[in-house]
């Protein structure tokens, strides 16, 4: 009994230790979610015209790379097991992402980058701690998650606005273009919402989901905490 006892604390340990070092590879790789790579931005700059399927491929390229996005996401979905649940909430954040998306570019609208991005880093760390029931233990309520969701999408579609203001996209075909790239950011958010509804299917069967459910969100807080930390320093040093 011992033995299975320190054989059950090690496997959750080495859970935990890889899932932390996961996170924080990802954003080693490319800690600011929203960047775009020098080839993606020289082909924006340079770009003129109504050119919808690159603009579409580009968005679901931010999707599928944008570790911020995929780690909020994940939380969202993390205890929802009805497909009906997970389409409100995978679709009220898209209309929050959208909606600033498209009116921050069209109306100029720009923030800090490093400010919105640590905005964005928090909505990890609030999700995270919604899901481990930190909110109804230190204040005895539960937040509207539904409201947060939508809320944590206007944040997040800023945060890419601000990028594109950048880099100064041509008005030539530049409402086209921009409706194109929503599109390919929501395709690609379908893309990674289908292959982590197929790994958390799994996960759910076996026995270890509910045990580990706990860590697994620590670990997603102290990603989200490991983002807003880099971009304030970013933005106290800049």
């Amino acid at each position: 009994m011992i033995q299975f006892f320190k054989r059950s604390i090690n496997r959750e340990s080495c859970f935990v230790f890889i899932g932390l070092l996961t996170i924080l590879f990802a954003y080693a790789v490319d800690a600011s979610a929203h960047g775009v790579t020098a080839g993606d931005k020289g082909y924006i700059q340079e770009s003129s015209g109504t050119m919808l399927i690159p603009f579409i491929y580009l968005g679901a390229k931010h999707m599928v790379t944008g570790y911020d996005h995929l780690l909020f996401l994940f939380g969202v979905i993390f205890f929802l097991y009805r497909l009906k649940d997970i389409s409100i909430y995978v679709t009220l954040f898209a209309v929050g992402h959208s909606v600033t998306l498209l009116s921050g570019v069209l109306m100029n609208i720009s923030v800090n980058a490093y400010l919105i991005d640590a905005i964005i880093g928090f909505s990890i760390v609030y999700k995270a701690l919604d899901n481990m029931g930190a909110y109804q233990r230190w204040f005895g309520f539960q937040p509207n998650t539904k409201v947060a969701t939508l809320i944590f999408g206007l944040f997040h579609g800023f945060g890419l606005a601000t990028k594109i203001l950048d880099y100064k996209i041509s008005p030539d075909g530049l409402i086209p273009n921009l409706f194109a790239f929503n599109v390919g950011v929501e395709l690609g958010q379908l893309i990674a919402l289908g292959i982590m509804l197929i790994i958390m299917g799994y996960w759910r069967r076996l026995g270890s989901f509910m045990r580990h459910a706990y860590k697994a969100n620590v670990v997603l807080m102290a990603g989200g905490f490991i983002f807003v930390g880099y971009q304030l320093t970013g933005f106290l040093i800049s």
